[in-house]
């Protein structure tokens, strides 16, 4: 059995063993949706034995492309590429909103694909270079010659090692330290910086005229990725989303939201962060959490079990943790 941990290299069965699937399909790329006028999202997942992709979103801009986040699979990369094929566009921007690999790992790519590209995102990556993401190669690396993990997550495996061992080239050309309106590709954004919040540095972003908040893993389902958090900061990015006025939220694992959803999200994952710091029973946190965000799932019964047992295990690590990640720099509060 695997257990969840879904930030950096970890195994993402995400679930039981008897949902780990034997023989699966070969993955197809992701079709974009049109989230409004000239901005998509191309959706991530999480196929069968594989690590997921996040969501990436597309604005389209006046002189070429917006792209805020690459997934980690060489099918999500190519959905990208090919809305840029068929918008007759170069990509002129990244925004990695962190550094987690199913977030950055297309970055080498699209920039061989699109000379020129510059990527904008905090340098939270340099910490997750010299602490998280060697350490996930060593726990990981085991996992490649045992019969019982699935081929095709010891391939995703090799593939994360792959991006790691070339972790300098994951580095931004930009680096956002604090909030600001910049201009991509003639179109104005706002670039929210959240300092310890998922990781040690976050990017979020909203566009004006479409009135699209990109928020990468301050919003993700089926639970909060917890393994390099700092819940309070995380807490206090969600409130300043909030006082945003957008009309559709994109998460970064998850569908888009409208405004009732977000706040549903942000009210749930308060009430969860609080049952952890408590002295209720983890399986108590986590069924409250399945419960309270079961309007934003799907009627997929492994979702659901995904739901609870992802919910359970993120109480057990921050309770291990003082109430947050390990990798979280700051005092316990």
């Amino acid at each position: 059995m695997f257990r969840t941990m879904v930030a950096g290299l970890a195994l993402a069965a995400l679930g039981t063993a008897a949902e780990t699937q034997a023989v699966t399909s070969p993955v197809v790329a992701p079709e974009p949706l049109e989230v409004a006028p000239g901005v998509w999202m191309i959706p991530g997942g999480i196929p069968p034995n594989r690590q997921p992709d996040g969501n990436s979103v597309i604005f389209n801009a006046p002189t070429g492309l917006v792209v805020v986040d690459t997934g980690r699979h060489a099918w999500h990369r190519e959905a990208i590429l090919s809305l840029a094929r068929a918008q007759e566009k170069g990509i002129v921007a990244i925004v990695n909103t962190h550094w987690h690999l199913d977030h950055v790992s297309g970055n080498p790519d699209l920039r061989a694909a699109h000379p020129g590209v510059r990527v904008h995102a905090s340098d939270a990556i340099d910490g997750a270079l010299a602490g998280f993401l060697p350490a996930s190669a060593k726990d990981s690396a085991g996992y490649l010659d045992d019969p019982e993990v699935p081929e095709e997550t010891r391939e995703d495996i090799r593939g994360d090692l792959k991006t790691i061992q070339n972790g300098p080239a994951l580095r931004p050309d930009v680096v956002i330290a604090a909030s600001s309106t910049i201009t991509l590709g003639d179109l104005a954004l706002q670039l929210h910086f959240a300092p310890n919040a998922v990781t040690a540095g976050d990017v979020w972003l909203y566009e004006e005229t479409s009135r699209v908040a990109a928020l990468g893993d301050l919003v993700t389902l089926p639970a909060p990725f917890l393994d390099t958090a700092c819940p309070q900061g995380w807490k206090a990015a969600l409130v300043q989303v909030a006082a945003t006025p957008f009309t559709v939220a994109i998460p970064g694992h998850g569908a888009p939201m409208n405004r009732a959803q977000f706040l549903l999200y942000q009210s749930a994952f308060e009430a969860f962060i609080d049952c952890s710091s408590s002295t209720r029973p983890e399986e108590e946190c986590a069924s409250r959490w399945t419960d309270s965000i079961r309007p934003l799932l799907s009627d997929d019964p492994l979702e659901q079990r995904r739901a609870r047992g992802m919910a359970a295990y993120y109480v057990g690590l921050l309770r291990a943790n003082d109430g947050r990640s390990k990798y979280c720099a700051l005092e316990p509060t």
